[in-house]
């Protein structure tokens, strides 16, 4: 890893991720009845779970409330779903007092305009690969994956690289425990 990459990650304290577009592939789906449904990638949801036993916890903030949405987080040990924010920077205050972690230590993620408000008031602003070209241009660090496609656990390897931490989450992975 570049020593650049390496060093802005080292600092994250927290994860902020925003949902559609980030953690799906940013379509939403609705069967007959109406209902919506979501398809989120594993490997993103085994590498939140897995940050969250590294005792990095993740928070989910999202323009759009979703009931199914809090399901999948208490699956990946998400500590908070903060659904129907918007600006969403708004919201990071709430955040840092409540999580007791300094803005200059969170790393949010996100895919779309809406995100470039708190992307400019955290530690790192990540895009996913397939965000618009203004929202990349924001970003500190913009992922080789596409969202829904693997970009959250990027950044979370990105992370646990940065932080020497791949040893620890090799053997917490052998004996979970």
């Amino acid at each position: 890893m570049p020593k650049n990459k390496k060093t802005i990650f080292k600092k994250v304290k927290l994860l902020v991720l925003d949902v559609d577009g980030v953690l799906t592939k940013g379509e939403i789906i609705y069967d007959s009845t109406g209902r919506e449904l979501k398809i989120f990638n594993v490997k993103d949801g085994l590498g939140i779970y897995l940050l969250s036993k590294m005792d990095i916890p993740t928070i989910f903030l999202s323009a759009r409330n979703s009931p199914m949405l809090k399901k999948r987080a208490k699956d990946m040990g998400v500590r908070e779903v903060i659904g129907g924010i918007l600006p969403k920077e708004n919201h990071l205050n709430y955040i840092t007092d409540k999580y007791k972690v300094e803005a200059g230590k969170v790393c949010f993620i996100g895919d779309d305009l809406i995100d470039i408000g708190i992307m400019e008031n955290v530690g790192i602003g990540v895009a996913v690969r397939d965000a618009p070209l203004i929202v990349r241009k924001k970003a500190d660090y913009v992922t080789l994956k596409r969202g829904g496609e693997g970009a959250v656990r990027e950044v979370v390897d990105l992370i646990f690289k940065a932080k020497n931490l791949e040893k620890k989450v090799y053997n917490f992975v052998k004996n979970p425990l």
